[in-house]
């Protein structure tokens, strides 16, 4: 490994160079204009598989095309399948970016650019890892493949059926996952768990058309008003969620996991200071980090209705609308819990408001065995890379695809991430860090290492 390691050490600048050649390419699988876009990212790494050495192939989909490769030549060692996605975030709003955000710039030892670290710098670890053993040792120390897909960023809509009609061809001994960050700089970290995903979208209807809030006020329900007095409702006083049913399959925190919560190194007064606001509120009796990643929640993600253009105009508006999403603990069933919310929005509308509610795509919640000796190969890699070991940490966000290849593959999952926390994943200024970049190519290297060594 010592070849190895110094083999990446060595293409530094043909690594950067590399990674802004991919980041250029403007994969916003949500666009349809960005078709030929999201095609061409699918070709771009094909080149980069075949040119490594790697049998690969574009598998298209209803949707956007999946990438495979694998090198299938170790005989009598364990089966790793990588898992990534080419697919990025809209950029909006734009005028919000330092740089534009399909021009990767250089600052703050960070490369500035959509998908920078959600996910083709993380992907990108990867493959760097695998053309560097290659290329050094001739071979892998496991038989791997590789899965990319590009419609991650959309709810994943077609992978699920793609593995679960694929369990043969991706049947393996372990999973290997980086899509998540580490706990902070300097404190490596492997994720265990995952929260899922519930989204709706409420639509409030009360008159017929815009009505004269002077004429009509007082009078006729304002939907508006309606809105927000429901989503109010929608907490107590504690901050529980206040929907019926909404906590009955929660798997609480074991004391031992809320032993761990408590040795992260996390201060409120400092995170307060980093987004800018002067206290913290949540569900009572849990702490920040419990709330943020171990704790079901209900937010609201955008709400709308009536005038909000400049000056005053005095309108009692006939609709109002709000999005709403909630994320998700083990044994959190996604569509339980969408029509769990969707039943209390109706119970709590005044009279003379209808509403709708638009149910989108959700996810399950996800807990890593870590019991595996992979999920040990994977926190011998960050310790060999990052020179300390890591901890374990849950993740706030959702990756709704790990517990279905879990689900299909009845493999382990290793989540072992190379972000930040602060990497503005899904906003303006996204980045990754230089050396996380850098020193995650090693991690990666080294994981395929000890993972060869676990008997198949």
């Amino acid at each position: 490994m010592d070849k190895v390691i110094a083999r990446i050490c060595g293409a530094a600048e043909r690594q950067r160079a590399e990674l802004f050649e991919l980041l250029r390419i403007p994969s916003i699988s949500a666009e349809p204009a960005r078709k030929a876009d999201m095609q061409r990212t699918a070709e771009w790494l094909l080149r980069k598989l075949q040119a490594m050495g790697v049998r690969s192939e574009i598998i298209p989909t209803p949707g956007h095309a999946l990438v495979y490769g694998e090198h299938l030549a170790a005989k009598g060692a364990p089966t790793v399948l990588m898992y990534g996605h080419y697919d990025v975030q809209p950029v909006d709003p734009l005028d919000l970016w330092t740089t534009p955000p399909f021009e990767p710039t250089i600052r703050n030892a960070a490369v500035y650019a959509r998908g920078s670290s959600d996910d083709k710098g993380q992907v990108l670890c990867h493959l760097l890892a695998v053309e560097a053993l290659l290329a050094e040792t001739g071979g892998l120390p496991v038989n791997l493949k590789l899965l990319i897909e590009g419609e991650e960023e959309v709810g994943s809509p077609n992978l699920t059926p793609f593995v679960r009609a694929n369990r043969e061809k991706l049947a393996c001994d372990a999973l290997v996952v980086s899509d998540s960050a580490f706990f902070a700089k300097g404190v490596p970290s492997l994720v265990y768990g995952l929260r899922g995903l519930a989204y709706l979208e409420v639509f409030l209807t009360g008159p017929n058309r815009d009505l004269h809030s002077g004429t009509f006020g007082g009078a006729v329900a304002n939907p508006a008003d309606a809105l927000a007095g429901m989503i109010a409702a929608l907490h107590d006083g504690e901050r529980r969620i206040a929907v019926p049913g909404f906590y009955d399959k929660v798997r609480p925190l074991s004391p031992a996991e809320r032993e761990e919560y408590k040795r992260l190194p996390h201060k409120d007064e400092a995170y307060m200071k980093e987004l800018g606001v002067n206290g913290l509120v949540g569900e009572a009796g849990y702490s920040t980090l419990e709330r943020t990643s171990g704790r079901p929640t209900l937010e609201v993600n955008g709400i709308w209705g009536g005038y909000t253009g400049e000056g005053a105009k005095t309108v009692l508006p006939a609709k109002a609308a709000a999005k709403i999403s909630c994320r998700l603990v083990p044994d959190q069933d996604p569509d339980e819990i969408a029509r769990l919310v969707e039943a209390q929005l109706k119970r709590l509308a005044p009279a003379g408001i209808a509403v709708a509610v638009k149910q989108h795509h959700g996810g399950r919640p996800f807990l890593c065995a870590l019991d595996s000796p992979f999920v040990e190969a994977g926190k011998g890699a960050l310790e060999a890379a990052f020179g300390k070991r890591p901890v374990l940490a849950r993740e706030g966000g959702s990756i709704p695809v790990v517990e279905a290849f879990n689900r299909e593959l009845k493999a382990p999952v290793v989540l072992m991430g190379f972000g930040l926390p602060d990497d503005n994943l899904h906003s303006p200024n996204e980045k990754l860090d230089l050396e996380q970049f850098h020193k995650g190519i090693e991690a990666a290297a080294h994981f395929l290492a000890l993972a060869g060594k676990v008997g198949g």
